[in-house]
C-alpha cells in the first residue's frame, strides 16, 4: 500500500502543475503560421509607390487581406500558374501613386510593428491609404484609436469613447467629421469606389475660431474630472461651447442648479432658471387631497443627467415680473421672454396632463391664422388666463424695497378648500397696500388665491392713476419682482378655461414697491 502511494506520488511529481510562469509565448515560426496562405509567404513582391520600391514578402501582404494588394498580386499568381510560367518573373510591380512617406508606415504595419499616428496630418493620410488600399486590419485598428483635433490651432488627441456618450452624442465631431465616425466597413460613406483612381482629400477636424483653454476644460469634465466654475462669466463660456459642440448631457451637468431635500415638504428639490428648462424633463406628480383630486406639482429631471425626478422650483429674474394685487387674488404678469418662456412651459405642462394645445373656438382660431401665428402668452394655453394666478402664503421668504417682509399681527391669511382665496374669518377681502414711507418700509403683505388680509383701504391714486408707492391704476397695487423663485402647482378650476389650473406658489422674492425703491438700490458705473 505504502508503494502504490509513493508510486501515485511520484508519477504526480513527473507532471507538475503549470503555472502561468511556465505557459511559453508562441514562437516566430507560429506566427507566421497564422497567417493565411494567401500568397506564396516566402516570395517577395515589389510595390512601387510614388518614387520609392517596396518589397514586401507574402506573408506580409497576406498579413492584412484581402487587399488591393494580395488581390493584385494574387491574380498574376493565379495566371502564372494557369500558364506555366515562373512566378518569379511573372510577377510585375505594382505602382500606385500616392506618398512613400505615409506607406513607410503602412509597411511596418504588414510586417506586424504596431503604428500609432503622430499627429492630426499623419492620422488622415494613414486613415485614407488604409482605406483606399482596404486594409482590414489597420482600418479596424485606426478606427479604434483616438481622434485627433485642432481647436483655436491647438491639437488635441480626444478618445473615441468621450464622443459616444448619448448623452453627448451626435454631436459637432460626429455629425460634421462623420467620416471618422462611420463603421470600418462602410469606406468612404457615400462615395462609389469603383474606378476611383486615388481617395478624396480629407482634412483633420478643425474648429479655429474656439477657444483652446475652454475645450479642455470641457475634454476635462468629459472624462470624469471636475471642473472649478471661477465665475458666472466663465460657466456661460463653457455653456456656449456646450451647446456649439452639442455636448446635451454635458450642458445639462453644468447649467446653475441646485439639488436639496426640503425637511419641512419631506422631498428633493431642484432649482432651474425658467431658460435652462427643456419639455423632456418635465412631469407631473399628482398629489390628490381631501378637497381637490386633481392636485399635483410639478417636477423635472435634467435630460441625460438625472434619473429621478424632483420637484421644480422654477427661478425667474431680470425684472421680468410684475404682481398686481386685485379683489380676492394676486396675479402675475411677464414681460419680454420670460412670457413666452412661461407661455411654452405651460403648453408642455398641458400636453403632459393630455390637454388641449388650446381653449379657443377652431373657427376663431383659423380666422385668426391658425396656432402658431397666435402669441405666445400664457393666456393662450388651457392652464391660464394671460395674469398667472400666485399663490402667496407666510411660507414665502420675501425681500420688499431690501428689507425682509414680514405680516402684521392683525393680517388674517384665509384659506379655502380648493385654494380659492376665501378667507375663513368672513368679511370682504381687498388687495393689500403698502404702510411704509417711501422706502418701502413694513410693506402689504403678499396676497394670492389662498391667503389675503382683511380690511385694507387702498392707497390714494393721484391724477395719473399711481399711488405714492407701487399702486398702479384703479388703486390696485403692483410689486416688480426683481428674481423670484416658484413652485408650480397644479389645482383644480371651478370656472378656468380647463378643468386644471397652474398657479405659482411663491418660494423666494426679491420686489420693489416702487420707482424710487429701485432707483434706490442701483449702483454707480464707477462703483
Amino acid at each position: 500500500m505504502k508503494h502504490a502511494m509513493a508510486n501515485v506520488g511520484a508519477e504526480q511529481n513527473s507532471h507538475p502543475k503549470k503555472t502561468p510562469m511556465s505557459i511559453q509565448p508562441p514562437s516566430a515560426l507560429q506566427l507566421v503560421s497564422k497567417i493565411p496562405r494567401i500568397l506564396p509567404h516566402e516570395r517577395v513582391f515589389p510595390i512601387q509607390i510614388g518614387s520609392e520600391l517596396f518589397k514586401l514578402s507574402g506573408a506580409s501582404i497576406s498579413s492584412d487581406a484581402p487587399s488591393y494588394f494580395s488581390q493584385f498580386f494574387q491574380s498574376q499568381v493565379k495566371q502564372a500558374e494557369e500558364n506555366g510560367e515562373d512566378i518569379s518573373t511573372a510577377i510585375r510591380t505594382l505602382y500606385i501613386d500616392r506618398d512613400p512617406m505615409t506607406f513607410r508606415d503602412i509597411s511596418l504595419h504588414l510586417q506586424g510593428y504596431h503604428v500609432q499616428p503622430r499627429d492630426a496630418t499623419h492620422f488622415v493620410r494613414l486613415f485614407a491609404d488604409a482605406q483606399f488600399y482596404s486594409l482590414p486590419k489597420l482600418i479596424s485598428q485606426l478606427y479604434e484609436e483616438s481622434i485627433f483635433t485642432s481647436i483655436g490651432h491647438r491639437e488635441f488627441q480626444i478618445p473615441r469613447e468621450l464622443f459616444t456618450d448619448p448623452g453627448n452624442s451626435p454631436n459637432f465631431f460626429s455629425l460634421g467629421f462623420a467620416i471618422f465616425f462611420s463603421t470600418p466597413d462602410d469606406l468612404f460613406p457615400g462615395l462609389d469606389r469603383e474606378g476611383l483612381l486615388r481617395p478624396p482629400s480629407i482634412v483633420p477636424p478643425s474648429v479655429p475660431h474656439r477657444s483652446a483653454d475652454t475645450f479642455a476644460e470641457l475634454l476635462h469634465l468629459l472624462r470624469g474630472y471636475p471642473v472649478s466654475i471661477r465665475d458666472e462669466e466663465h460657466r456661460a463660456s463653457l455653456l456656449r461651447d456646450c451647446r456649439y459642440f452639442n455636448f446635451k448631457g454635458l450642458e445639462q451637468r453644468l447649467i446653475p442648479h441646485a439639488i436639496s431635500f426640503n425637511q419641512a415638504r419631506q422631498r428633493e428639490e431642484i432649482v432651474l432658471r425658467i431658460r435652462d428648462i427643456l419639455k423632456s424633463g418635465i412631469t407631473v406628480a399628482t398629489e390628490p387631497t381631501p378637497t381637490d383630486h386633481l392636485a399635483g406639482w410639478v417636477n423635472y429631471a435634467r435630460p441625460f443627467v438625472d434619473d429621478r425626478s424632483y420637484e421644480l422650483v422654477l427661478e425667474i429674474g431680470e425684472e421680468s415680473t410684475r404682481l398686481q394685487f386685485g379683489p380676492g387674488s394676486v396675479r402675475a404678469e411677464f414681460f419680454r421672454e420670460a412670457r413666452s418662456r412661461v407661455a411654452k412651459l405651460f403648453e408642455v405642462i398641458a400636453t403632459k396632463l393630455n390637454l388641449p394645445p388650446t381653449t379657443q373656438p377652431l373657427g376663431l382660431l383659423m380666422a385668426r391664422g391658425g396656432a402658431s401665428s397666435q402669441p405666445p402668452t400664457p393666456g393662450n394655453t388651457p392652464l391660464s388666463e394671460d395674469l398667472v394666478r400666485v399663490i402667496l402664503d407666510p411660507e414665502a421668504s420675501v425681500m420688499l424695497d431690501g428689507r425682509p417682509w414680514v405680516p402684521e399681527e392683525d393680517y388674517q391669511f384665509g384659506y379655502s378648500g380648493a385654494g380659492l382665496g376665501v378667507s375663513s374669518g368672513g368679511g370682504n377681502m381687498s388687495a393689500p397696500s403698502s404702510a411704509g414711507g417711501a422706502m418701502g418700509g413694513q410693506d402689504s403683505p403678499m396676497s394670492s388665491s389662498t391667503p389675503l388680509p382683511l380690511g385694507r383701504k387702498r392707497r390714494r391714486v393721484d391724477s395719473h392713476g399711481f399711488g405714492a408707492s407701487g399702486t398702479g391704476t384703479g388703486g390696485v397695487e403692483e410689486w416688480i419682482i426683481r428674481s423670484g423663485q416658484w413652485r408650480l402647482r397644479i389645482q383644480g378650476a371651478k370656472n378656468g378655461k380647463a378643468a386644471v389650473e397652474c398657479v405659482l406658489v411663491a418660494v423666494k422674492l426679491d420686489a420693489m414697491s416702487s420707482e424710487q425703491s429701485r432707483n434706490a438700490q442701483r449702483g454707480f458705473l464707477g462703483g
